[in-house]
């Protein structure tokens, strides 16, 4: 199994619009290596759902349902989506600069390279996440 961060305006796609979907497609990826991470993504896989721009938060986890495929907003077959359900909203989000205070995170790709939208997450951050969500 692997671990990701997937970050969407909430204004845009919200832990709430998922829920409330029941199960969505991730789309609009316009970025080469955030495209790269999500045809690894396999189903299965766990994901944390990040609210960017607006909030700054780990705000949820999700599954991936479906392995990439071409995203649906666009003729580009360049551009990938996959299947996402819902699986929890935290009880408490975890904001980004609560991450970026401990050094335990400093290598965690959302401090590191916090522009990208889909990246991978290795399996001790996702677990200390998870437990700062579910706290």
């Amino acid at each position: 199994m692997n671990y990701w961060l997937l970050k969407s305006e909430p204004h845009v796609y919200s832990i709430d619009d998922l829920i409330s979907e029941g199960e969505g497609v991730w789309d609009g990826v316009r970025n080469y290596q955030a495209r790269n991470n999500l045809r690894a993504m396999l189903p299965g896989d766990l994901a944390l759902f990040y609210h960017s721009n607006i909030g700054m938060e780990v705000v949820g986890l999700v599954e991936i349902s479906a392995s990439a495929f071409q995203d649906p907003t666009t003729d580009d077959n360049r551009w990938l989506a996959v299947g996402v359900k819902p699986v929890q909203k935290f009880a408490k989000p975890i904001p980004l600069k609560l991450l970026k205070a401990d050094p335990f995170f400093e290598q965690l790709p959302l401090v590191r390279h916090s522009r990208l939208s889909v990246m991978p997450v290795d399996k001790a951050h996702f677990d200390a996440i998870l437990a700062l969500g579910n706290a």
